[in-house]
């Protein structure tokens, strides 16, 4: 029973921690935003997310996609486009003025469209 009552309470301390550090879509805006730009940053698929960063209308904006997992099953691995390259990215811009993030459902480059969120189009 002790142990019992030791692994609930680890549970109970843990689940809002993980909860709180997934990326959901609530600071984002509901209108969909199309961005063209140049790559700064590739992308990688470090970390929860994967990410990348573009530089459009006039500032660098960081860029969040899906889970790694999934953005690589779309097709969008590091060292796809490389850095330089034009993009044009579909998705969520940040709610907050002045914070260039944008949460991303697909990326388009050279003709191909990478979409890392297909069932949000």
């Amino acid at each position: 029973m002790k142990k019992f009552v030791l692994i609930a309470l680890a549970l109970a301390v843990i689940s809002p921690l993980s909860l709180s550090a997934h990326h959901g879509w609530g600071g984002n805006a509901t209108e969909e935003t199309t961005l063209t730009g140049t790559v700064e940053t590739a992308v990688s698929l470090a970390g929860p997310h994967a990410t990348m960063r573009i530089r459009a209308e006039g500032q660098v904006w960081d860029i969040t996609l899906a889970p790694a997992a999934r953005t690589a099953g779309a097709g969008l691995k590091e060292g796809v486009i490389p850095v330089g390259a034009t993009v044009t990215v579909h998705g969520h811009r940040n709610k907050s003025t002045g914070r260039y993030e944008m949460k991303t459902e697909r990326v388009v480059w050279n003709n191909k469209t990478y979409a890392v969120y297909p069932d949000r189009h």
